[in-house]
């Protein structure tokens, strides 16, 4: 009965360890500076969905925005503000 109990408390131990692992991934935020506009934008799930809209009003193939060029971050950031 006791190693029963010992194995329970671990497994609960290591499912709020894996829980708190998870949640830290999940709030944690990346934020962009956009120079010409002076601020800051946070990527999140809206800001995929407005990024692929961008994409597709430009007729090219998607490229991932960490690929792309600082002049071609400036031109989304600019192409953002015109349509927020």
């Amino acid at each position: 009965m006791r190693l029963l109990g010992n194995s329970t408390g671990k497994l609960v131990l290591a499912g709020a360890m894996f829980a708190s692992i998870v949640g830290l991934g999940c709030s944690a935020r990346v934020r962009y500076y956009d120079v010409d506009h002076r601020d800051y934008h946070y990527w999140n799930g809206h800001e995929v969905v407005v990024y692929r809209s961008y994409w597709g009003s430009r007729n090219e193939p998607y490229r991932e925005y960490s690929s792309l060029n600082p002049e071609e971050q400036r031109a989304y950031w600019n192409w953002r503000h015109e349509h927020q």
